[in-house]
């Protein structure tokens, strides 16, 4: 068996590809991943959308099109456009993974502007215009978990709109999320027709955790690199557990509302010493999603070792990360400001974006 059609038949993980681009839609290459490879969502971000836009000529004759057809068109405005063609197109690919699902999988993330992390009333505003543009019940409106994504998390998930809800690091991270999606679900008319996933970034951690710990030096600094990034997502999955099997969303799943489920972001190995598909291994379970870059999932399809790995030696994880506080590095500093970090690092590549198809335009309006 595929190692990765395993993870969801055996162990009941999503496996979603952390990717698009135009011709992966187009020439047939998703519908494919989805049969051979089990894939059962996309997502997106301003970065994959730099990278797909700008680094190749595959979006040219698009473009060439939105300019014969609306010569005025701005630059942002030109993006959206190219961006919702991709995801209306990935959705109505996944849209048989979707309908077999129930609702609970097949879905398409899309995210609002970075530049919004910091308005809570410009994010719903253009969550809202972004999920009626596109069209389709299986998008995700992808918003981060900052101070102002909070509230408009809870308000998108009341007003029936599907969310990721992004650039979580921390438990508080987790915490405030399923707290405005249960918000949320008791303010909607139909919590059944919702469905929302909680993106948890893990290989971030461990870069920045180790960095702290090779400064430190010592032996036991060191022997515990690497442990941090899945020790934190096993403690989230844990107070998932807690969460959405226990009194408080009991009265919404008779209700008919979906568990929101932890989707492991940010799982390709950073560091070179590391097992190119440790953060997949290492976090496997029922009720999760994980996300994949193209070279991590054909690492996993050629390597991985499927088998339940998520809740197993959780009070190792515990321990690992009382040890490392007792270092004195402080797990919730470092968080803070990877999540601030992150948010800077989609605002430059949304900018980048937005400056190098600024200049493809003009070089396609020049012939």
């Amino acid at each position: 068996m595929n190692p990765l059609t395993a993870l969801f038949e055996t162990f009941g993980q999503s496996i979603w590809l952390d990717f698009i681009r135009r011709d992966l839609l187009t020439e047939g290459n998703l519908d494919l991943m989805i049969h051979a490879d089990g894939i059962r969502g996309v997502t997106s971000n301003p970065s994959i959308f730099h990278k797909a836009i700008t680094g190749t000529g595959v979006y040219d004759e698009a473009i060439s099109n939105h300019l014969s057809s609306n010569p005025g068109i701005g630059t942002e405005a030109l993006f959206e456009a190219l961006a919702v063609e991709d995801i209306q197109t990935a959705a109505d690919i996944l849209r048989g993974v979707y309908d077999a699902s129930g609702g609970t999988d097949g879905f398409v993330s899309l995210e609002v502007s970075p530049h919004l992390a910091g308005d809570t009333a410009g994010t719903v505003a253009a969550a809202h215009r972004l999920w009626d543009r596109v069209g389709r019940p299986n998008v995700m409106i992808k918003v981060p978990a900052t101070a102002a994504g909070i509230p408009a998390i809870e308000t998108l998930i009341a007003d029936g709109i599907n969310v990721n809800a992004t650039l979580m690091f921390s438990m508080g991270d987790y915490e405030a999320v399923a707290s405005a999606y249960l918000k949320g679900l008791a303010a909607c008319a139909d919590p059944a027709r919702v469905a929302s996933v909680a993106s948890f970034f893990v290989s971030r951690v461990d870069t920045a955790v180790d960095r702290a710990l090779e400064e430190i030096g010592t032996p036991e600094a060191l022997e515990l690199r690497g442990r941090a990034a899945v020790a934190n997502a096993k403690l989230v999955y844990r107070r998932f557990g807690e969460i959405f099997h226990g009194e408080a969303f009991a009265p919404l799943a008779a209700r008919g509302a979906h568990v929101q489920r932890p989707l492991w972001a940010s799982t390709s190995t950073k560091n070179p010493s590391y097992s190119p598909v440790k953060y997949v291994e290492e976090l496997i379970g029922p009720e999760t999603v994980n996300t994949i870059p193209l070279i991590t999932l054909e690492a996993f399809r050629d390597v991985g070792k499927p088998q339940r790995t998520v809740d197993l030696d959780v009070e190792a994880a515990e321990e690992a990360l009382a040890r490392i506080a007792a270092l004195g590095i402080d797990l919730d500093v470092i968080t803070d400001t990877l999540q601030a970090d992150g948010v800077v690092a989609f605002c430059q590549a949304y900018d980048a974006l937005v400056k190098t198809l600024e200049r493809r335009t003009k070089e396609l309006a020049l012939g």
